[in-house]
């Protein structure tokens, strides 16, 4: 099929590339021309294993190619993709220019019938915006018998592992208004499904669009319900790793997203769960268990900080902190939302200065803070693990990356100043810890700090 995505963010760009390796013909639009030049020249704007790769073997091929403007494409597709970002607004709505923006600048170079998919996250109802955009920039044309669907199709991809999700994807959900837009969406997904199993989950297109903001909202409930249980747990010297598995190996809920830690972060749990919120206010319901986890996630994010206090003071002018991992999860270099921001934050402003370490996000933790955090000497980010524990009081693991699982000991007990480690993933064994002789304290692992 001939397809075109609209944007080349995360969603985009890892789309478009599958699609691709799936023997389709892409093309990638993005108004932003650095970008699109820099993917011309296969360099990736972000971090996902395997992404770098299928991006260049597809643009060898000719089968993927990237534009700034519909008008440079040879001929209208048969599938637009809309995979632009909406970014909560002030009061936690997804903010809709750049889908509406989108949409417009097909409804100006469409001529054929054609599905208009939404990938973007959108809250209910926006299809038929999407619809109405689309059909006024037809009419000014002079096309308004042309005919097109809108269909909701939302992404469930977990950052760093998000070709697999989309390759072998346990159910892809479709809101279609037609059974022509059906058929046309069974089609480009019939490969997916001969060679993976996994089914489509047909519906409404507002029941798709819910789809997307009720798992979200769900994952995140179940992290922010296990981060309360872990809190009780350590008052009570109770091992929250042993209540998980106790939980966990319930059938009725089973053992994914019940992990304690620091809080959720990243592009979509955050913004969802807020956006869910205000779609409910909307309509005049009040959502408490939402506006609960949210209010756990945002207290476990200063969690950390108040284990250092507790441990060295207050007062932390002339403590250096060594920090191991900055993205808001591992495989990622995505910063947004991640809870080092609040760890750092909270640390630094009680006078601490902070080495930091992430095998993947330092550029992006470079942008991130800001830039008097490091003109001060307050923060340093270094390209080495170890190197980071040096001058360092204690060391406080903020991301779960596979190369802190097994550390060197014998280097943590001779560089660090003090056998300290705070770990806000529950990566070490408590016991072990404690017979070499650190005092350690995870979330909810019943050991405490005083």
């Amino acid at each position: 099929m001939r397809i075109t995505v609209l944007g080349t963010g995360y969603v985009g760009l890892v789309t478009g590339a599958c699609l691709a390796e799936l023997g389709n013909d892409v093309i990638c639009m993005d108004v932003d021309l650095k970008k699109i030049d820099g993917l011309k020249q296969g360099i990736i704007p972000f971090y996902e294993p395997g992404l770098e790769s299928m991006v260049k073997r597809n643009c060898l091929a000719d089968r993927l190619r990237f534009i700034t403007d519909l008008s440079q494409q040879e001929r209208p597709s048969e599938v637009y993709y809309v995979a632009v970002g909406t970014p909560s607004d002030e009061e936690g709505f997804a903010d809709l220019q750049y889908v509406l923006a989108a949409v417009r600048m097909i409804g100006q170079h469409i001529d054929n019938y054609c599905v208009i998919v939404d990938k973007s996250t959108v809250p209910v109802g926006v299809a038929d915006k999407v619809q109405a955009a689309v059909r006024e920039e037809l009419k000014n044309r002079g096309l308004d018998q042309l005919s097109f669907d809108v269909v909701s199709n939302p992404e469930f991809l977990k950052e760093g592992a998000a070709i697999e999700d989309f390759m072998k994807p346990d159910r892809l959900v479709v809101g279609y208004p037609t059974d022509k837009a059906k058929e046309v969406m069974s089609q480009l997904y019939a490969p997916i499904i001969r060679a993976h199993g996994g089914k489509i989950l047909y519906m409404s297109v507002k029941d798709a669009e819910m789809s997307k903001y009720a798992v979200n909202a769900m994952l995140a409930a179940r992290i922010s319900f296990m981060n309360e249980m872990a809190m009780i747990c350590e008052k009570l010297g109770v091992d929250v790793d042993n209540v998980r598995l106790g939980i966990g190996s319930d059938s009725r809920i089973g053992e994914k997203f019940l992990f304690p830690g620091c809080g959720y972060g990243g592009s979509c749990f955050p913004k969802d769960v807020k956006a869910l919120v205000g779609m409910a206010k909307d309509q005049g319901i009040e959502p408490i268990i939402l506006q609960a986890v949210e209010t756990r996630n945002a207290l476990q994010k200063h969690v950390l900080a108040e284990k250092v206090r507790r441990v060295l003071g207050n007062d932390l002018s002339g403590i250096t902190i060594a920090v191991w991992g900055l993205a808001f999860k591992p495989e990622t270099d995505d910063m947004r939302e991640a809870s080092s921001q609040v760890f750092i934050d909270d640390v630094i402003k009680a006078g601490a200065r902070v080495r930091a370490y992430d095998p993947v996000a330092q550029n992006s933790a470079r942008r991130t803070f800001p830039e008097h955090y490091f003109s001060s000497g307050h923060l340093q980010i270094l390209d080495d693990q170890y190197a980071a524990l040096e001058e360092a009081e204690l060391l406080v693991i903020l991301t779960e990356w596979k190369s802190f699982l097994y550390p060197n000991l014998t280097l943590l007990t001779s560089t660090l100043r003090q056998k300290i480690i705070i770990d806000g993933r529950n990566i070490y064994d408590p016991a072990e810890m404690q017979q070499h002789g650190f005092l350690y304290s995870g979330i909810g692992r019943g050991v405490s700090l005083d």
